[in-house]
């Protein structure tokens, strides 16, 4: 039987996917390039079945629910204008006088930030690690793993577009835009730790109550 305080929960995850749709389709409308939109939000879209496929055997906590869609907005947003031109970073870059749209190392932070709580959350609930060193330098690990794939992503997709996929890359220049990627990505795992983890933890233990792990590490 569900509660009525339960209700809402149960419902969060449905209105948070719905709102990801319509953004998902506003973002696809008037797109610089559809097949650099496609790529750009292709991350978003494969994770939204898996979360559709596993959320009856596998619930997320709502934090991870809503950094998800947070990450999916920026991919959006990002694939619309192409990382390089979206009109918020050209802002900030003639505000600040940088050298370019800094839309990229925005995104990258989040490619961080979010990844390490959905790492964080599935370590601890089908692992017996407990918070600690072992789980931030693993949940790092991880974050550091999934950057890699998608420079790797990058790369093949520059190797099989050649200059058309000069948007997709969005390097404006930068030969060190693939470490400078993965340094956001960590920094944002980092920062990501730092003030979530807390929060997560209540989170977990308010939805998803176990018996403590038998191995502490």
């Amino acid at each position: 039987m569900i509660t009525p305080a339960a209700a809402p929960r149960r419902r969060e995850p449905a209105v948070l996917l719905t709102v990801g749709l319509i953004a998902l389709a506003v973002s696809a409308i008037g797109a610089k390039s559809l097949g650099t939109w496609f790529l750009e939000v292709f991350a978003a879209i494969v994770a939204a079945v898996i979360l559709v496929v596993t959320y009856r055997r596998f619930p997320l906590s709502p934090l991870a629910y809503r950094l998800i869609l947070a990450h999916a907005l920026v991919l959006m947003i990002g694939g619309h204008w192409t990382y390089a031109e979206v009109p918020a970073g050209d802002w900030v870059r003639d505000a600040l006088g940088l050298t370019r749209n800094p839309y990229d190392r925005l995104g990258h932070f989040v490619q961080g930030f979010v990844p390490a709580i959905v790492a964080r959350e599935v370590l601890l609930r089908r692992t017996p690690l407990r918070p600690g060193r072992w789980l931030t330098a693993l949940v790092l690990c991880v974050v550091m793993a999934v950057s890699a794939t998608w420079e790797l992503f990058e790369w093949l997709s520059a190797v099989v577009g050649g200059s058309s996929a000069d948007d997709f890359l969005g390097t404006q220049g930068d030969v060190w835009d693939t470490q400078w990627d993965m340094f956001m990505a960590g920094v944002g795992a980092s920062v990501s730790l730092l003030l979530l983890s807390r929060p997560h933890d209540r989170q977990l233990r308010d939805r998803f109550p176990a018996p403590t792990p038998a191995v502490q590490v």
